[in-house]
This record gives C-alpha cells, sequence and structure tokens, in this order.
C-alpha cells in the first residue's frame, strides 16, 4: 500500500470519501425492475437496505413504524426525546426555533433530563403493536443500565451505536461493557459501531456481532474533524471492513457479519458507492431527515450536539424535500440524488449489469478526479490518514 509522507517522523496512506470514487459500467446492462435490492440480517429480511439512524431529528417511533411498512427498519434512538419526555411534540419544536446562538446549550439542558425505562418500554411496546421490526439503540455508555428493559419490551435487533465503538475499551474508573459476554448472553442480534478500520472492526467482529457499523460519528450535523481532529474518509473505511468481514469469515470458518455504512450518505450516488465499497447496507440520518414527515421538520442533529461537556456537533438545516415515501421510492421533482433513493440505486445496479447487492458489491472502482470540484453534502473529499 502506498505511503506518503507528511514529515520525516511521520508517514500515511491515502483514504478515499465517497466523492474521490466512482462505479463504471460492465459489459451488460439490465431492465431495472429486473433488479433485486433486498437484504437480510440473521432471520429478519428487508425489501431495501435502509436504516434510519437513531436520530431524534429522524426516527420517531411513527416514523420507525412507517420505515418498516416501507420495507426498511428504523433505529429508535432510547437515550432520546422520547424516552426522557411523554409528550416529545414542543420540545422537538422548541429545538426547531431556537435561535443559533443559544441551540448548544438549550439542547444541554433539553438532553439532561433522565431517560425513564417505562417510556423505553412504552415506545417499543408502540411500534411492535404495528407488526414491524423493531429495533433500538442504545450508547455503549448506557447499554448496561438498560439492556434487560430493552429486551424485556420486545426488541428485535439491537444496535450499541457511539462514535467509535471498540472492543477492547479501557477506564481506570467504570467498569467497561464486556462486548462479547454480553452479545453472547443476548437472544438477539447486536449491531455494534462506528468503527473505521480494519483492525477494529475485526476485533468487533470476534465479539459476535452480528453486524458492523462503519463510521466515525462524522455525517452532515457533526463537527467531530473540527473539535477532535478525528476524519475517516467512507469509502477506504467501508472498503477496510469490507476486508476484515472477508477475512473473519474464513478465520471463523464461515461466519458472515454484515456492513452497515454509517455516515458520509448525503445522496443516492454516495448510497450505491458505499455498497460498491462492500456494504450490505446503509444507515441514513439528514437523507431521511429532509423528509417532510421527519421528527426535525427539515432540521437535524445527532447526540453529538447535546453532549454535556464537549459537545461535537450542531443543529442544521437540512431542508424539507418530499415525505418519506417519495424519499425512498419516488418520483422524484428534484434532480441532486435527495429523492428515490431506492430507485436510484436500483437504476444504477441496473445500468452497470449486476442483479443483486452482494453482486454489486464485486463491481470496479475507479478514482474519480473531479471529487473536489463536486463534494458530497455529508463529507469532505479525500484526505492522508496516518499508519497506526
Amino acid at each position: 500500500m502506498t505511503e506518503l509522507e507528511i514529515g520525516r517522523a511521520k508517514r500515511a496512506r491515502r483514504a478515499f470519501a465517497f466523492d474521490d470514487i466512482a462505479v463504471v459500467p460492465s459489459r451488460r446492462t439490465r431492465d431495472p425492475r429486473d433488479v433485486s435490492v433486498g437484504w437480510g440480517i440473521d432471520a429478519f429480511q428487508f425489501e431495501i437496505p435502509i436504516m434510519a439512524a437513531p436520530m431524534d431529528s429522524v426516527v420517531s417511533p411513527e416514523t420507525a413504524i412507517a420505515m418498516g411498512k416501507l420495507g426498511g427498519v428504523g433505529v429508535l434512538n432510547l437515550e432520546g426525546l422520547w424516552t426522557r419526555y411523554e409528550n416529545p411534540i414542543p420540545v422537538l419544536s422548541e429545538i426547531r426555533s431556537l435561535p443559533a446562538n443559544r441551540a448548544t446549550r438549550r439542547m444541554q439542558e433539553i438532553y439532561a433530563e433522565p431517560v425513564k425505562a417505562e417510556l423505553i418500554t412504552a415506545r417499543l411496546a408502540e411500534i411492535r403493536a404495528a407488526g414491524v421490526t423493531v429495533a433500538a439503540a442504545l450508547s455503549p455508555q448506557r447499554t448496561q443500565e438498560f439492556y434487560e428493559t430493552v429486551v424485556k419490551a420486545g426488541v428485535d435487533l439491537f444496535v450499541i451505536r457511539g462514535m467509535t465503538v471498540s472492543a477492547e475499551h479501557v477506564s481506570k474508573e467504570t467498569e467497561s461493557l464486556n462486548l462479547k459476554k454480553f452479545i453472547y448472553e443476548l437472544d438477539v442480534p447486536v449491531i455494534v459501531g462506528g468503527a473505521a478500520t480494519y483492525t477494529a472492526a475485526l476485533h468487533l467482529m470476534r465479539t459476535g456481532a452480528a453486524g458492523v457499523l462503519v463510521g466515525f460519528g462524522g455525517g452532515a450535523a457533526s463537527t467531530t474533524r473540527a473539535t477532535l481532529g478525528i476524519h475517516a474518509p467512507m469509502a477506504t473505511a467501508v472498503a477496510d471492513v469490507a476486508g476484515a468481514r472477508r477475512d473473519y469469515m474464513d478465520e471463523s470458518g464461515g461466519r458472515y457479519v454484515h456492513v452497515i455504512a454509517d455516515g458520509g450518505l448525503g445522496t443516492s450516488g454516495d448510497i450505491v458507492k458505499a455498497i460498491a465499497c462492500g456494504a450490505d447496507a446503509v444507515m441514513l440520518g439528514s437523507a431521511l431527515a429532509r423528509a417532510t414527515d421527519a421528527p426535525g421538520g427539515g432540521w437535524h442533529w445527532g447526540h453529538e450536539a447535546h453532549h454535556g461537556e464537549l459537545p461535537r456537533g450542531s443543529r442544521v438545516q437540512v431542508g424539507q424535500v418530499a415525505p418519506l415515501e417519495e424519499i425512498l421510492f419516488g418520483p422524484a421533482v428534484v434532480s441532486d440524488g435527495t429523492a428515490n433513493l431506492v430507485g436510484a440505486l436500483r437504476r444504477s445496479m441496473a445500468t452497470t449489469g449486476y442483479s443483486d447487492l452482494k453482486e454489486f458489491q464485486r463491481i470496479e472502482v475507479v478514482i474519480a478526479p473531479y471529487g473536489s470540484a463536486a463534494s458530497s453534502p455529508a463529507e469532505t473529499p479525500s484526505a492522508v490518514t496516518t499508519t497506526l
């Protein structure tokens, strides 16, 4: 692998964002109606490879139900407004109306309200009653405290999601979550992330996770790059984790761990490239926050925006494009890749001659010379990452 010299004491390898690459047509084309975009994890099958991110501006119980009925899965944030407030609607309205200079401070106050176990049970019961797959997320820090409540409430997919989730967290003051023991004892599939490197992902796969989220907390509402100096260009990150999946299959005698891209996915073209780099599915935040029926009402924020000590995100205005169903399936009335996401994926696969997602992961990818001139709304172009 080619390395660049930053200075005499540090070398780095080149890493690529989705805007730096492009997929290449093959000798065959297909009718888009003959293309399958179905995806499954463990015993659960979905018509589309899209998970709605556990963010209050994206997923409410109603949105999770709608996503399930549309063939995807919505992941409810169990540390969000729906588990802190009996009626979060006025709180959502306040967050949308906050002036920029007060937004961070006021959101810290709003999210200081404790998470309530009885509301976790009630929200998950509401989703289950609709007959869709129940998926919910906790941070690693809150998993020990609330996972029994979540399991008793009847969750189908459990997501442990943070900026960076490690299988080897070290702390002198608190007892770390033993992921391997936790996943072994849990009776539901667990998806864990983010991970942005081959080694980190391989360690998470060895814990028994059914899926690994590829990302670093670097979506449209994140300021992690500015506050912590951490950035993982997503095309390289997804390809690295897909490489870990391949090697883990050999190591484990054939156990397949799903790779889910989580970050840097602002347009339908980014989704196409994520799967081309090896992702089985994608987790979307800002792309779905643009829906007119999303709880954010045209605004988008993640848990990093209201961290009590070091906020690493902002409340950003993403606008409203169309209802959720049109965002996913069209018809699109805009040409910028923000609507008919599934239709665009299907057409890209058909244009390049592939019939399903697993086949499409083998498509030829090239480095695009025009990436820096047309960067995506969700990710900055290519970067150099230091070799550890």
